[in-house]
């Protein structure tokens, strides 16, 4: 959990709310590290984006209405995340969740501190949330609506926001976390430019991996380049795809989907993908008694130096099919990560 201070909002212990708490505990319970909230935050802009069919990868390029839209898909998304944890309302409550039998109201806001809240909440739990994926951050807690936490001014829909008061009255489950990366998003507008420029989708996802080594990269980064149903397919060593046109470059691509793969980017003290992800990374042959080497195809390997040239090919990943007795072992090629 980041301890990094909101704009506005004061860091201090909230008053006691025992409610409030136990809802704090049964997430914090479920999702120590916030890993889950922050893949649905992730998940949540590039359902938005739809970068498959669109190539979109910004939330400039979303229409007002997408934008508008963003909180309800967070607020279904995290029930379906959480159903280990929220239980749906009574028929006829007008509250989004039931979290160990405490009524809950989801808000999101663009800007923190920016939740408004209908009189149907008021008085009631929120679990407040926003994310800037231009600053790669999210946060997520709860509060109460309750009539010293809110502002007394309301709109002509009745509704009201929470007050200074109200907003240092946040029990954060995380605070200016890290979202999974947007790689495009990180960028110099240069290598987007050049990433882009291609007009065929297997030569995008090259371009990429080719420019963008030890970083990782995400499935939907992938999609939205290849913009094609098998998106991941561009990644095969199969004699047309990003592993097999790269690794002739000295370039190895581990998928954070298989532990063999992590281990080689760890065994390289390289970035380690997360399932989902890959990581492009340079090497080369390297002696045995180095740090940081990974031996594949019988020999060591290492990182080059960001000056070094890769004057041999890339090893092979290694498998992630157990072969049958007596055969032997599918090919990497044969792998979609």
């Amino acid at each position: 959990m980041s301890n990094s201070m909101l704009p506005d909002m004061p860091f201090k212990e909230p008053d006691p709310d025992a409610a409030r708490d136990d809802v704090v505990a049964a997430f914090r319970t479920a999702d120590p590290d916030g890993k889950r909230a922050a893949a649905i935050f992730r998940a949540t802009f590039d359902q938005l984006y739809d970068g498959q069919h669109t190539g979109r990868y910004r939330w400039d390029q979303l229409f007002k209405t997408e934008k508008t839209h963003f909180g309800t898909l967070v607020e279904i998304n995290i029930r379906r995340a959480f159903d280990d944890v929220i239980d749906e309302p009574a028929a006829g409550d007008p509250l989004d969740y039931k979290v160990r039998g405490h009524d809950v109201d989801c808000k999101y806001s663009q800007r923190n501190g920016g939740w408004m809240l209908p009189p149907e909440c008021f008085g009631q739990l929120l679990l407040v949330a926003t994310a800037d994926d231009a600053r790669g951050v999210w946060s997520l807690g709860v509060v109460r609506a309750s009539d010293e936490n809110r502002n007394k001014g309301q709109n002509r829909d009745a509704k009201a926001s929470l007050s200074m008061r109200g907003r240092a009255q946040i029990a954060w489950l995380h605070i200016e976390a890290s979202l999974p990366p947007n790689i495009l998003l990180g960028l110099d507008p240069i290598t987007v430019e050049a990433v882009l420029a291609p007009k065929s989708g297997q030569k995008r996802v090259t371009e990429l991996l080719q420019r963008v080594t030890n970083l990782r990269i995400g499935r939907n980064t992938i999609a939205t380049l290849a913009q094609q149903d098998d998106y991941m397919a561009r990644l095969r060593d199969n004699g047309n795809g990003a592993r097999s046109t790269l690794r002739k470059l000295g370039y190895l691509i581990p998928g954070g989907d298989y532990e063999v793969h992590r281990k080689v980017a760890r065994q390289l003290g390289a970035s380690v993908p997360e399932p989902g992800e890959v990581v492009s990374l340079r090497v080369v042959p390297a002696d045995e008694a180095s740090p940081w080497t990974t031996e594949l195809d019988g020999r060591h390997w290492r990182l080059a130096r960001e000056d070094e040239e890769c004057r041999e090919p890339a090893p092979k990943l290694p498998s992630t099919k157990k072969a049958k007795p007596d055969t032997v072992a599918p090919p990497e090629s044969d792998l979609l990560i």
